[in-house]
């Protein structure tokens, strides 16, 4: 008796340990892609542009048959949400591997991309360029986010530090005509931000919520008024920073589709590729990472060791700053080449949801904020080849993902233990 008793419970705790919340929603875009390839397939033929002036080796355009492709990619996508399905139900692990997710959401973008661009074509590469430039701010701001928050402080500033950055790069960059300088600016304007917050959420105990959203608006406000009463009244001088200029990497820049989307860039693009990889060393294999993730998960224990919680908390908010203000610089010294009026644009908490999405891990975070970014000039390119999709839904993508996101739809999200709150040493 005792061992059917016991097996029932084993089995009723395997039942609630399966998650269906992946099974469902690959099912639900697997019913999406059916309808595109059967209920409103489209004719024609889409074409893809695969290779640039440089390359190595010229690729000839790729050219496929739109309804019978998209078709035959909705039954590949609904096979693997049957899979998936199948794995959940009778798989020992209980959930979707991120493998099978990762190979599912390729799929689908290509079966997606081949049914907007009926009778049109889809530059690939110039696809993936502009999708990292447009994530290249959102990566330094979600690294920047990554390690507040694994200290124990939420980093909503982030708006803010990567506006300052982007005006500090601008007026000294523009001064003294020397770009290197305006990056170091960028990062002094990104640490003045990150510093204020620090004060007042460590120091003061203020709520970080609170005092990021007010930072945000006061870097808002003080640049835009700056920029109205200085920058515009004499742009040659206060707004015109030298770029920094394209360096391609010999050899690996002329591979086909990879050398000009990685290998053909600024010093600034090479920089993040630093810095996701420098964050993650740091975080996960040297002493400092480790004190850092102890004061975010359990300052408690961290100050009894000999660690003092509130300075290391302040000096990697500080650290964080820094690293957000580069991504700031990206936008005056590198993509636009002068500062704008609110040119971040909201990209701040977009870097945030990263985070999140990323579960807080750097290159995950890294991940996600290239994908906002990749997503954001999806809208845009189909946008220039007259795509029958609305714009306004290409720009919910970002944030739908998010929502997917927390909702544990790509794997069990948990924000560091003490995220959010002050220590009170007793």
């Amino acid at each position: 008796m005792s061992s059917v008793s016991g097996t029932a419970t084993v089995s009723a705790r395997t039942a609630v340990s399966r998650s269906w919340k992946a099974p469902i929603a690959l099912y639900a875009f697997a019913v999406i892609a059916l309808v595109l390839g059967f209920a409103v397939a489209r004719t024609g033929t889409s074409t893809f542009g695969l290779t640039t002036p440089g390359d190595l080796v010229a690729l000839a355009p790729l050219a496929v048959p739109t309804g019978g492709t998209v078709a035959a990619l909705a039954l590949v996508l609904a096979g693997l949400a049957v899979a998936a399905h199948a794995l959940v139900l009778f798989g020992a692990g209980r959930r979707v591997p991120r493998r099978l997710v990762a190979v599912f959401a390729i799929v689908f973008l290509v079966a997606f991309l081949t049914w907007a661009s009926a009778g049109r074509t889809i530059p690939v590469t110039g696809l993936l360029i502009g999708g990292l430039a447009l994530g290249t701010p959102l990566v330094f701001g979600a690294l920047g986010g990554v390690i507040g928050e694994r200290a124990g402080v939420v980093n909503v500033a982030l708006e803010g530090q990567l506006l300052l950055g982007a005006f500090s790069a601008a007026v000294v960059g523009s001064v003294t005509g020397q770009p290197v300088l305006g990056l170091v600016a960028a990062m002094a304007g990104g640490v003045l931000v990150a510093l204020i917050l620090a004060t007042f959420a460590i120091r003061y105990v203020v709520d970080q919520v609170i005092v990021g959203i007010v930072l945000n608006v006061l870097v808002t406000g003080l640049t835009g008024f700056l920029y109205v009463k200085v920058l515009k009244s004499d742009a040659d001088l206060f707004n015109a920073p030298d770029r920094f200029p394209v360096l391609p990497v010999p050899g690996l820049s002329a591979i086909p589709i990879v050398g000009p989307v990685l290998f053909r860039q600024t010093i600034i693009v090479y920089l993040m590729y630093v810095a996701a990889f420098a964050v993650w060393f740091g975080l996960f294999r040297t002493r400092w990472g480790l004190r850092v993730r102890a004061v975010g998960e359990h300052p408690t224990a961290a100050d009894t060791v000999g660690i003092d919680v509130n300075r290391t908390r302040f000096w990697n908010v500080a650290l964080a700053g820094a690293i957000a203000g580069v991504g700031g610089a990206y936008f005056t010294l590198d993509s636009v080449g002068a500062f704008t009026k609110e040119m971040t644009n909201g990209m701040g908490f977009i870097a945030l949801a990263a985070v999140i999405f990323g579960r807080w891990h750097p290159i995950r975070a890294t991940f996600a904020a290239l994908l906002f970014g990749f997503a954001t000039n999806l809208q845009s390119m189909l946008g220039i080849i007259g795509s029958p999709v609305p714009s306004e839904f290409m720009l919910m993508l970002p944030y739908v993902i998010t929502v997917f996101a927390v909702a544990g739809l790509v794997g069990r999200s948990r924000a560091p233990a003490a995220g959010g709150k002050p220590y009170l040493k007793s």
